[in-house]
């Protein structure tokens, strides 16, 4: 059965982020990820599996091997979720900054 996963809950495993990262740069098999970890490579594998199920990670045929690569359309949706957020945070710190500064200016 294959289950549907969620992305956040992939992105917060420290080793799938570690994954992504290493795919940013290049695509790279399975073989040449695992060797970036001291992890069993089925441990690895199954890292593997959940990025691709979650649609995090595309894999492309070259030859006999399997390359990862990023799908930049689903890291574009975490981004647009993530942005709501950093925008509010954004907000906030500036408005502290602002008040911060006005402080320090009543008190010279």
């Amino acid at each position: 059965m294959n289950l549907r996963r969620d992305v956040f809950q992939a992105i917060a495993d420290p080793t799938r982020r570690a994954i992504l990262m290493l795919l940013a740069a290049q695509s790279m098999s399975a073989g040449a990820i695992a060797a970036n970890f001291d992890t069993a490579r089925p441990t690895v594998s199954k890292h593997l599996q959940i990025l691709t199920e979650c649609e995090l990670l595309k894999q492309e045929q070259q030859g006999r091997e399997i390359y990862y690569h990023l799908n930049p359309h689903k890291m574009k949706e975490i981004a647009d979720f993530i942005e709501p957020f950093r925008q509010m945070w954004d907000e906030r710190f500036n408005k502290l900054e602002a008040i911060m500064k006005n402080y320090q200016a009543k008190n010279k």
